[in-house]
């Protein structure tokens, strides 16, 4: 059976079988040596003359199970770069399981230089670099340290459902039609915003799933349509609680998963939106003392946001989330109509000029949650339509609770000193929301939009739009 190539420094003297991708080859003669690659890493193999006939075709990227005797290098012979470079595999038998193409770029350098549409459509090459696979090996490590966290401090972990209701959370829906249901839609979720409130309305009191959600936003850069969050909501807490438990989970998992990185200053500090307004003219402040130290990591919280700005049109929206909880001491100005001057219980994690988390305590009592929406401009029938759901859950006995949603993509490129979270996900989507690699989106057959009642309507710019026949 296959083993590792990592593994052979521990069995000198002994036979193995290794199995890989051919990543280089150098010719002496009729002896061929060979730097086999698996995921873990690097061995050289040295193909003697008895096997050159099956080996002088051996191309990059060929996959090849190889038997052979591991032995010790001379010791002028080894290679301090490659964590094998002490020994090298004597084949004694070549078996070629796939010959490959010459990839369309070469895997075995850094690929960040490589077109990335090109990249994109040739995912799966692009992950056999070093920097890509260390990359989602990293995020494998961040995911792991933060399961394991949360279930030692009591948290259950709980999927919540993919195909819900549409309701405003902050950007479009990305709608999905019901053949069953005909002419209604579902939409997939932005957030487990709802669903995890309503575990706490449950008894669950400690939830955390890693959610992945979805937001049909206009192209911005370092965004995609689905990204990946670290969920969490908790019952019979302040918001100082769910800060200090957060803040304890990022410094542990700094310690464990990046130890190489410092953070600059712990306890973390907090200050107000209007402070990092005036110093820092942003509320995602950058405070590394050296801003090109990719080992510097600069954390602060901001808190007592406003909870309500004018939107272009001169309506009332929410800064964050509809779902927050005024401050306490601001709740009777709220209540009394006094919204510029009403501050949300909102707290956001920023990392090196990044929010990387936001959360809030939310709001448990019907008064407040109704009048919020009266604020957006909801009527009473459109809000018992939208969260009528919510209303009726909370009759029936809700604790006070709060939570924080992080994004994943976001921590774990900058624990991995990249630019891009397209670096860190393995098959992302282009800035405009293309799978180059399956070729999504893509148009379906007729037969599809029929049982849909689906009829494609072409506009004259180019565009189009869908309808129900």
């Amino acid at each position: 059976m296959k083993i590792e190539n990592i593994d052979v420094i521990k069995k000198i003297g002994e036979e193995v079988e290794l199995a890989g991708w051919v990543h280089a080859r150098r010719d002496h003669g009729k002896i061929i040596f060979i730097d086999l690659r698996d995921r873990s890493g690097l061995v050289q193999v040295v193909l003697s003359e008895k096997l050159y006939e099956k080996a002088k075709g051996l191309g990059p990227e060929f996959v090849v199970k190889i038997k052979g005797l591991v032995k010790e290098r001379p010791e002028n012979m080894k290679n301090e770069k490659i964590a094998t470079g002490s020994v090298e595999i004597e084949a004694t038998d070549l078996e070629i399981l796939a010959k490959a193409k010459v990839p369309p770029f070469n895997p075995t350098e850094d690929t960040r230089k490589v077109n990335e549409d090109k990249r994109m459509e040739y995912r799966y090459i692009d992950i056999r670099s070093e920097r890509m696979r260390k990359n989602l090996e990293l995020r494998g490590k961040v995911i792991k340290f933060l399961r394991d966290y949360l279930n030692k401090l009591g948290f259950l972990e709980i999927e919540t459902p993919n195909l819900t209701k549409s309701t405003p959370e902050g950007a479009r829906d990305y709608l999905v039609p019901c053949r069953v249901h005909f002419g209604q839609f579902y939409a997939l979720p932005q957030s487990p915003q709802q669903f995890k409130q309503l575990l706490m309305v449950a008894g669950i009191e400690k939830y955390f799933q890693i959610a992945r959600c979805f937001r049909d936003e206009d192209p911005r850069g370092d965004r995609q349509p689905e990204h990946t969050q670290l969920d969490l909501e908790m019952s019979f807490i302040e918001q100082k609680d769910v800060m200090k438990l957060n803040e304890d989970l990022l410094i542990a998992l700094v310690k464990e998963i990046a130890p190489d990185k410092k953070i600059n200053e712990i306890p973390f500090p907090v200050m107000t939106y209007a402070e990092a307004i005036e110093k820092y003219k942003t509320d995602r402040p950058d405070l590394r003392k050296d801003q090109s130290d990719e080992k510097e990591l600069g954390f602060c919280w901001v808190i007592d946001f406003p909870f309500f700005k004018k939107d272009p049109d001169g309506k009332w929206t929410f800064t964050h989330n509809p779902f927050s909880d005024p401050m306490p001491e601001d709740k009777e100005k709220f209540l009394k109509g006094e919204i510029e001057k009403t501050r949300t219980s909102q707290y956001d994690i920023v990392l090196n000029g990044s929010e990387i988390g936001g959360g809030s305590i939310r709001s448990h009592q019907a008064e407040i949650l109704n009048k919020v929406f009266e604020v957006l401009g909801y009527s009473k029938e459109k809000t018992q339509d939208q969260f009528g759901h919510m209303f009726k859950a909370f009759e029936f006995g809700v604790p006070p609770h709060g939570g924080i949603a992080w994004g994943v993509d976001r921590l774990v490129s900058i624990l991995a000193n990249e630019k891009s979270i397209r670096e860190v996900i393995a098959f992302p989507k282009t800035g405009d929301g293309r799978d180059l690699l399956m070729g999504a989106p893509s148009e379906v057959d007729q037969e599809q939009l029929d049982e849909l009642g689906i009829k494609i309507v072409k506009q004259s710019a180019g565009g189009s739009q869908t309808e129900n026949k």
